[in-house]
C-alpha cells in the first residue's frame, strides 16, 4: 500500500514537472523569436505598441502576441511548481525515511 503510494506521488511529480519545463523552453523560445522579428519601435499602423524587454532589448508587439506569450509563462511556472511540491512532499515523505532507515542499517552494521 505504502510503495503504490509512493510509486502514485512520484509519477504526478514527474507528470507536472516535465510539462513545466517543456513550457518553459518554449516560451523561451518564442521570446528570442520575438527578440530577433519583432518592430524596436512601436508600430500603430499594424497595433504593435505594447512594449516588452528581452534581453534588454525593448520589442513591441500586440496585445494578443502579449496575452498569449505571458499565458505561457505563468502557466508553464504554474505547472512546474505544482509538480515540484509534488516532488518535496515524496522526498520529505520517503526520502528522509529512507535516510533515516540507512543510518539504523550503518548503526546496526557498526556494533
Amino acid at each position: 500500500m505504502e510503495s503504490n503510494r509512493r510509486v502514485t506521488l512520484k509519477f504526478f511529480s514527474l507528470l507536472f514537472l516535465l510539462p513545466g519545463i517543456a513550457g518553459l523552453i518554449v516560451s523561451a523560445m518564442i521570446s528570442l523569436n520575438y527578440g530577433n522579428t519583432m518592430p524596436k519601435w512601436p508600430v500603430p499602423e499594424q497595433s504593435r505598441t505594447v512594449p516588452r524587454s528581452i534581453n534588454g532589448q525593448v520589442i513591441y508587439q500586440t496585445e494578443e502576441e502579449d496575452r498569449r506569450l505571458n499565458e505561457i509563462e505563468f502557466a508553464s511556472v504554474g505547472v512546474f511548481l505544482v509538480g515540484a511540491s509534488l516532488g518535496l512532499v515524496y522526498l520529505a515523505k520517503w526520502g528522509m525515511a529512507r535516510a533515516i532507515a540507512s543510518d539504523d542499517e550503518d548503526a546496526a552494521n557498526e556494533a
